[in-house]
């Protein structure tokens, strides 16, 4: 036989006896749910696609860490410019914007089940056992405590008799919490890679600094004492024909004078 547990009865536990025509056993359940005030929470999450091998993806975060998001279904879609892309369309330097919003909504679920039937046999103060209607038994647990109300009359478990019809509520509340998630994921093309102009020569142009314009800039440092000029060569503007002139000049000058003396000293040594 089928063992449940009665908990709750209908009008503080009360099992009413039932002296009409004799009925057989049957189970009816309802349950209605009364939601409450949903509670929203948004977190935004941001980073840059380093890698994508297959279904496997790796982004940077902006807090820097690397998070590595296995087996992305092809299901999942970002939407980048307008246009839905699965985990293979992504491409490393793609800025990645995922928002999940997770939305709680409490609720209390209350399932009512109403037996009736006809008593089979009482096992005071724990037990009753009723005939179903396709013929078989079920066995309902009672509660300690309880008492039952008959034909206006409150008694206990031992009041009950074999043979009685009797009808019976269970309700069982049960409080529960559903919290459903919505995943949106948003991305951005990386910009393109700048391209050199073509024909453009670039020129890098390097300015020397002069001793002075140093010793300026810094007069807390001694200034050092100015260079003597080096002495300029003159330029050679005169050939070589006037010095040998003058030498030539000088030869024939000396000859006349040799000649000279030479005349004298011969006359001397003549007269003699």
């Amino acid at each position: 036989m089928k063992s449940t547990k009665l908990y709750h009865l209908l009008a503080m536990g009360t099992v009413c006896l039932l002296l009409s025509p004799p009925i057989m056993a049957q189970v009816q359940s309802e349950t209605t749910t009364k939601q409450g005030q949903p509670t929203v929470e948004t977190k935004v999450e941001r980073g840059e696609v380093v890698n994508v091998s297959g279904n496997d993806l790796v982004v940077k975060m902006e807090d820097g860490q690397i998070r590595n998001f296995p087996n992305v279904p092809d299901s999942s879609k970002v939407t980048v410019n307008g246009q839905q892309l699965s985990v293979h369309d992504l491409k490393p330097g793609m800025k990645l914007e995922r928002t999940i919003t997770t939305t709680t909504t409490p609720q209390v679920v209350t399932t009512v089940h109403k037996v009736t039937g006809r008593i089979w046999q009482v096992r005071p103060p724990h037990s009753v056992t009723l005939t179903l209607e396709d013929g078989t038994k079920e066995q309902f647990q009672i509660p300690d405590g309880q008492k039952f109300n008959v034909n206006g009359q409150e008694m206990d478990a031992f009041g009950l008799k074999k043979g009685m019809n009797i009808s019976a509520t269970k309700i069982v509340t049960t409080p529960e919490q559903v919290i459903t998630k919505e995943r949106q994921v948003t991305g951005t093309m990386p910009p393109p890679p700048t391209e050199p102009i073509q024909g453009a020569v670039l020129i890098v142009q390097t300015k020397t600094v002069q001793p002075a314009q140093v010793a300026q800039a810094k007069p807390e440092q001694a200034q050092p004492a100015p260079a003597q000029p080096s002495p300029q060569k003159l330029p050679q503007t005169a050939s070589d024909l006037p010095l040998i002139g003058l030498i030539g000049a000088l030869a024939l000058l000396l000859g006349v004078v040799l000649f000279v003396l030479s005349r004298g000293h011969f006359a001397e040594q003549k007269e003699q």
